[in-house]
């Protein structure tokens, strides 16, 4: 079994895309909260994929991005967010920093500016705590472009924000009024 870090990145694609986007691609069953059992996701994952729950639990620690979470009784495993299937994640609303940050590419900040911040697929619009972590996601489309979020306006005007367990402020749509180019 190989478990280079090129290998736990295919692993870490695999279970971003069953555990976010498509269980039903292995027959894999979310919870209503977005929990998955860990012995049937390594029963139902492809083989080459040598998953098992030592490489889950190596996949989890070593994320940067902290993108996934295993239950306190090691049974069960989710993503933190970035969701397009319906979940709860059980979110309580929270107050953002004065200014948050979203990391995105040139070729799509007109559209941005016009209808502003959509959460396309995915059920929350993501924002960035830093100017660095939103580089690093802007970059992922091309040329990075960091706009800047009035987060503190938005919570005046009653829009609700959420903080993932790993740390990502979440919210259903950000208007184009609250949204400014990085200095």
């Amino acid at each position: 079994m190989s478990n280079s870090i090129k290998d736990n990145t295919k692993r870490s694609k695999f279970l971003s895309l069953v555990l976010r986007h498509d269980p039903a691609k292995i027959g894999l069953t979310l919870d209503p909260e977005g929990w998955a059992d860990i012995a049937e996701l390594i029963k139902k994952a492809p083989p080459r994929l040598f998953l098992s729950s030592d490489v889950i639990e190596e996949i989890v620690a070593s994320s940067d991005k902290q993108r996934f979470k295993i239950s306190d009784d090691g049974c069960r495993i989710r993503a933190n967010q970035g969701h397009s299937v319906k979940i709860d994640l059980k979110l309580t609303s929270s107050t953002p920093p004065a200014v948050v940050y979203h990391g995105t590419a040139t070729r799509f900040v007109d559209a941005i500016m016009k209808e502003g911040l959509q959460p396309g697929s995915r059920n929350h619009v993501h924002l960035s705590l830093d100017l660095q972590t939103a580089t690093k996601v802007g970059k992922r489309h091309g040329k990075p472009v960091i706009l800047t979020v009035d987060a503190q306006q938005m919570v005046a005007d009653g829009f609700e924000f959420f903080l993932s367990e790993n740390n990502v402020w979440l919210t259903a749509h950000v208007p184009p009024i609250y949204l400014r180019l990085a200095e």
